[in-house]
């Protein structure tokens, strides 16, 4: 078996066969979950994907990690301060002076890590180069507190807390606030059972639950998920919160509503994917005439999904660069 993915490719190509990997953040490719000893992602997919080849998983928010039964690698996130996250995070978990080792596509830019190490007053030794990626080493040293890079913001009379790597991180994004404008019109004063799916930074589940409804919010990352959480705590506001991958944590549950702004990005690349998913299994999740609403770029093919999917959609908002659909079961 070989490596797929560019950056395993170099891997594949420095390490060979000779050591096991403790792999940060990684992308899922077969030979890479093959070498690891233990990988940790704030992806439940991810983490699941392991999980199936027998393999041991962490979150980064679970109990603190010992990632030492193999070379731990980090893959550069193309949000930079996602990256300075994981290295600040690596810096506190593990013992001071450990190696770790980061790799990157050139496109997602590692060129920039030396830049951040020295920052950090880390060492930066370029390990190869080659697939269009780069392969450095560093050192753990005692550095800043992953805490710090939490974020506080104020949108539609709410505190928001937010963390890189989150969808919309530091603002209230334009999609969203189309769909509440939306929504506002068209929730009843009854309690709702509803389904935040793909949460974020909880600026949905919030918002519905000061309204009265009860919310179910889920996202893949564990970063949205524990973001969702904190704005709720900040709001002083209650829903249910989980990780899952689209609908993986809630089999056989059904919603009067699911709301959703959904991801099209995996990295750099499309991905429709989960919001394919998303649209297909959700009707076996919804009540008699439940309704999905969904908020996407304008240009995105979800009209033929849905029409699919659903006896009757409607496209309730459209102002060019946003549509706000609506899909009854």
């Amino acid at each position: 078996m070989s490596a797929q993915l560019p950056a395993c490719q170099l891997l594949e190509r420095y390490h060979g066969e000779r050591v096991e990997l403790c792999p940060i953040a990684p992308p899922e490719d077969a030979w890479l979950i093959a070498r690891s000893a233990i990988m940790v992602s704030d992806s439940i997919a991810l983490r699941t994907a392991w999980q199936a080849r027998d393999k041991r998983d962490q979150s980064p928010f679970d109990t603190r990690v010992d990632p030492s039964a193999g070379q731990v690698v980090l893959f550069w996130p193309k949000a930079h301060q996602l990256g300075v996250w994981w290295l600040d995070w690596l810096c506190q978990v593990l013992p001071e002076g450990t190696e770790v080792e980061i790799v990157g596509e050139h496109q997602g830019g590692i060129k920039r890590v030396p830049k951040f190490l020295e920052a950090r007053n880390m060492r930066c030794d370029k390990l190869d180069n080659a697939r269009r990626c780069t392969l450095y080493s560093t050192r753990t040293v005692k550095g800043a507190d992953p805490e710090d890079v939490w974020t506080r913001f104020a949108a539609l009379e709410l505190e928001l807390v937010s963390h890189p790597g989150v969808f919309g991180h530091g603002k209230l994004d334009e999609g969203t606030q189309l769909l509440l404008e939306q929504l506002e019109s068209r929730l009843g004063r009854a309690p709702l059972e509803i389904l935040d799916m793909g949460c974020g930074d909880g600026i949905i589940t919030a918002w519905l639950a000061r309204r009265g409804h009860r919310v179910t919010a889920v996202d893949v990352s564990a970063f949205a998920v524990t973001a969702c959480r904190r704005t709720l705590e900040a709001n002083g506001l209650d829903a249910r919160i989980m990780e899952s991958d689209v609908f993986s944590a809630l089999d056989g549950e059904r919603f009067d509503m699911i709301v959703s702004n959904p991801p099209f990005h995996q990295e750099r690349e499309l991905s429709y994917g989960p919001s394919a998913r998303l649209i297909e299994q959700a009707p076996r999740h919804l009540n008699p005439r439940g309704q999905l609403l969904l908020v996407a770029n304008a240009f995105l093919p979800y009209p033929d999904l849905l029409q699919s999917a659903f006896s009757s959609v409607e496209t309730l908002a459209d102002n060019r660069r946003f549509r706000v659909y609506q899909a009854e079961r």
